[in-house]
């Protein structure tokens, strides 16, 4: 079977987010269960830079100019990368510029993307036709909208990894993107009088999944659909709307391997974890002790993430003989208390803005517990890697949080069932709680010790998830 996979992110090469870690391993394990599977990307810089081998496929005309199709090889994977510099030959985010303003021309750049897909479909490649196009995210939302405009020459899948973005355009650009006029309705990529990339892929791919399954229940409610209840719950009582959970690269994320850590360690040999706790906190600027137990956020500072919450609970958190390490780059607003919060508490809160992959396997190596009291949250990758290192997840119980992290209450602590904490009420007093329980378990060194050493046994590898989408993949068919 032929898959082709539609996105604008691949790990190592240009990563924003978790879709760029999904999409740098979902593919190989599908090629490891047998599948034929490329990938269709723009050509920014950075991928073009990271592929730069490419054979030409062909050069056609389209609404957004003349387009050469290149085609070459990354890592084991086949690659599609549609090459017109006036339109991706732009540094940086992909989406916007360094004032955070979206491109102006994002409609005509992510538009191309389906596009392009759907004219491979179609036989552009005379070579190579996939049997199923998977898009991935509103910026691949209209390969959809494309393939049903040409009859549904294959089948498709579209994934939602974050249904909070939804690629909003004017109506005006419909005729410009060549889709019919009879598309822009209720019952179509209409939103409220805009055209909308998200909706467009919701209404219609065959098939739509979600990064989890809570997320996929979660999604057709009111609190978490952004307006798209009404047809998420259409989608899902007619049996298309999936949750099939994201897991983990262990070729990446395994500490026994890891090469940007500075030793290396398995559940087994906990111990082992020790200097990388050390080395974490001198790295960072704060006290170097071991009777610190040391909490982590790496994450986009959103208020998605619930980081508001943190900023309420530091004076516990730290009273108790906490410190904070916190990585990663977002809202202004939440950038500045964080920073403010770290010049005013040197030694035991440490914020780096930015993402640098080093740095987050360090801190996720080095800390003792990973905090994640998300409002919603479609998957997260980041309690994933953290249950993989001994990093106990403290998160909000909310979609692929839900999932994947086991409370330690008495009853699973009896059980051996526990890998983290959780807390339910999107408040700092739920949250506040929380962090009291994990130092009570901290101090218990053997308890905490024995949910280490579970929450390293889980499997949450990339296998499992490559498997359920084959099975989608040949019912489609």
């Amino acid at each position: 079977m032929r898959v082709l996979h539609v996105c604008t992110e691949l790990f190592p090469l240009l990563k924003t987010g978790g879709l760029a870690d999904v999409l740098g391993a979902l593919p190989d394990a599908q090629i490891a269960e047998g599948l034929d599977v490329r990938i269709i990307l723009p050509a920014f810089p950075e991928i073009r830079k990271g592929i730069p081998q490419c054979t030409r496929v062909a050069e056609v005309d389209t609404f957004a100019g003349r387009v050469l199709l290149r085609y070459g090889n990354y890592r084991g994977k086949g690659i599609y990368l549609i090459d017109i510099p006036s339109l991706y030959d732009c540094h940086g985010s992909p989406y916007h510029d360094k004032s955070l303003r979206p491109w102006p021309d994002n409609h005509r750049r992510f538009a191309l993307l389906g596009w392009m897909a759907c004219e491979i479909a179609c036989g552009l490649d005379s070579y190579w036709r996939p049997d199923i196009v998977h898009a991935h995210d509103w910026h691949a939302g209209l390969a959809c909208a494309y393939l049903a405009a040409r009859g549904r020459p294959v089948r498709s899948v579209f994934t939602v990894h974050n249904l909070a973005y939804q690629g909003l355009f004017a109506a005006h650009h419909l005729s410009e993107l060549q889709l019919p006029a009879s598309f822009f309705q209720m019952h179509g990529l209409e939103f409220y009088g805009q055209i909308s990339f998200l909706k467009a892929g919701l209404f219609y791919a065959d098939h739509i999944t979600t990064v989890s399954p809570t997320y996929a229940r979660e999604i057709t409610q009111a609190a978490f659909s952004y307006g798209m209840e009404g047809l998420l719950q259409t989608r899902s009582d007619e049996g298309c709307l999936t949750g099939i959970l994201n897991g983990v690269d262990e070729n990446i994320w395994d500490p026994a391997t890891d090469k940007l850590i500075l030793a290396h360690y398995h559940q087994d040999n906990l111990s082992a974890k020790v200097p990388n706790k050390a080395h974490l906190q001198a790295m960072m600027g704060l006290q170097v002790t071991d009777n610190a137990l040391i909490f982590a956020v790496v994450s986009r500072l959103t208020e998605q993430k619930g980081l508001d919450l943190i900023l309420e609970v530091l004076t516990p958190l730290l009273s108790l003989g906490g410190q904070l390490v916190v990585l990663g780059a977002g809202e202004h607003a939440l950038q500045e208390k964080f920073l403010a919060a770290a010049a005013a508490r040197p030694g035991q809160i440490s914020v780096q803005i930015g993402y640098h992959e080093i740095f987050s396997h360090r801190i996720i190596a080095g800390a003792d517990v990973i905090l994640l009291p998300s409002r919603f949250e479609p998957c997260g990758l980041t309690q994933l890697y953290s249950l993989k290192y001994g990093v106990l997840p403290l998160v909000r119980r909310t979609g692929g949080l839900a999932d994947t992290v086991v409370d330690s209450t008495l009853e699973n602590l009896a059980d051996d069932s526990a890998c983290g904490f959780v807390f339910d009420e999107y408040c700092p007093r739920a949250l506040e709680q929380a962090i009291r329980r994990a130092f009570v378990l901290w101090r218990r060194k053997k308890q905490w010790h024995r949910v280490q050493h579970h929450a390293m046994e889980l499997d949450f590898g990339w296998h499992t998830a490559a498997q359920r989408y084959r099975s989608l993949y040949y019912h489609l068919l």
